[in-house]
């Protein structure tokens, strides 16, 4: 709880769900879906460009 409440509820979800992203990329790579696996895979680094923006941008403020 204290990684939590130290993160923030919303970042801690979204890595979250990062996590689970790459474990569906992982999944479908190795199932022999390779380009899904792949466009999958890249939303995570995705979500945490976002997640870096969105905080500099609040800390801009």
């Amino acid at each position: 709880m204290k990684f939590v409440k130290l993160l923030g509820i919303t970042n801690a979800l979204l890595l979250l769900l990062c996590v689970l992203i790459i474990i569906v990329s992982e999944y479908l790579f190795f199932s022999g879906d390779q380009l899904h696996g792949i466009f999958v895979g890249i939303w995570a680094p995705m979500l945490v460009g976002l997640m870096i923006f969105f905080k500099l941008f609040r800390l801009g403020r």
